[in-house]
């Protein structure tokens, strides 16, 4: 797992986050697992980044997403005038993100496996929206995401996350903001070096257990 270093500017003092100072968060919180694990797409990694962990104590949620706030500030053109974020996983880092841009945030739930609107959740046409995700690894389910947002309206403009283990290869559509870039290896499950392969594999996260 080899992290970028890519660092993250930060409103206030000019602090900045490494992507290895993003790791440490993720370790000190018990967000970064070690083992056999069964991704959401089915392809198996060594690596789990479970980010509700991570986003389970309010301060350091607003301290990562203040840096990735001003990640997305520079990177985008224009005003933001909505969050979107698929659940579960995008739910909590999306509430902050909205909150540190000052504008609403939404989610999509899946309704017979298809990203839907509900709880009385609109997008005003044309809204410019960010789309936002906890970990990204390929993509499938932000561009899911944003095609569901893109029908009700939106003009999603970013996307960002606080982890890209793809290390920059997924492709969203839009351009991807992340606090950390990640080189994590995944592997189809014929396809397991022989160290993983020995370990019997779990399925963690909303879907799992």
């Amino acid at each position: 797992m080899n992290p970028s270093t890519d660092s993250a500017g930060a409103s206030g003092k000019g602090a900045t986050l490494s992507a290895d100072e993003v790791l440490r968060e993720f370790r000190e919180s018990g967000a970064l697992l070690e083992g056999h694990f069964i991704l959401s797409s089915g392809r198996r990694s060594g690596a789990y980044l479970q980010c509700a962990r991570v986003l389970m104590e309010a301060a350091r949620a607003e301290r990562l997403c203040r840096v990735l706030a001003e990640k997305v500030g520079a990177a985008t053109e224009g005003r933001i005038d909505m969050v979107v974020s698929p659940a579960m996983g995008g739910v909590v880092v999306g509430y902050e993100m909205g909150r540190q841009l000052g504008v609403p945030a939404i989610f999509f739930e899946r309704v017979d496996g298809t990203f839907a609107l509900r709880r009385g959740f609109e997008i005003p046409d044309g809204a410019r929206c960010l789309m936002v995700e906890d970990v990204v690894t390929t993509g499938l389910s932000s561009r899911e995401c944003i095609e569901a947002a893109e029908m009700e309206g939106a003009k999603v403009v970013a996307g960002c996350c606080l982890a890209d283990r793809s290390g920059g290869k997924a492709n969203i559509g839009v351009p991807l903001v992340a606090l950390a870039v990640l080189d994590i290896p995944t592997y189809l499950p014929d396809q397991l070096p022989p160290d993983l392969a020995a370990i019997p594999p779990v399925k963690p996260g909303s879907r799992g257990q």
